[in-house]
């Protein structure tokens, strides 16, 4: 049997993987390249806590409700854990109810997307445009304007308060 794309994305999926996609609206156009952050496995893991680790690195997903970023209300940036890139502004996000953070709108150019099987029915995962690093899943359930709902992992992020 010819290995083609089709072949090899169906195999993934069967066998619980992912396999990368990119986002159609990775960057808008006008929007600088992203310099890619590659390191070892060691590196991220002396980087990264343990729990960093597993979401950013191995796709892990943090409890709900665990997260202090949840009750975060002041102004200023979310930016990820791996690599300190601005992933988004506070004045999108929103109370889900879900328990972890979620947005509405990321920064442009900021993620990356990749269809993941592992609850057998695809979702949408997004992660850092410079890391790779996972962040979350993106759900067509969200507020206006975009109608998105960007469901982020709050270990996998770190909130940088606006200059007073």
């Amino acid at each position: 049997m010819t290995m083609t794309r089709r072949n090899l994305f169906s195999f993934l999926a069967a066998a619980g993987l992912s396999a990368k996609v990119p986002a159609a609206s990775a960057a808008a156009p006008g929007t600088p390249a992203i310099e890619p952050l590659r390191l070892t496995d060691a590196q991220w893991r002396q980087r990264l806590d343990p729990q960093q680790y597993a979401v950013l690195r191995q796709e892990a997903t943090e409890r709900a409700g665990t997260s202090a970023l949840n009750h975060e209300k002041r102004k200023g940036r979310y930016i990820c854990a791996g690599c300190d890139l601005p992933l988004f502004e506070s004045q999108h996000k929103f109370d889900s109810g879900t328990g972890w953070p979620s947005f509405h709108t990321p920064i442009a150019g900021a993620l990356g997307t990749k269809t993941d099987f592992k609850l057998l029915l695809p979702r949408t995962e997004y992660h850092c445009a410079r890391c790779e690093g996972h962040q979350g899943h993106v759900f067509d359930d969200g507020p206006r304007p975009t109608g998105k709902r960007y469901c982020n992992n709050g270990v996998a992020l770190k909130f940088v308060p606006e200059a007073a």
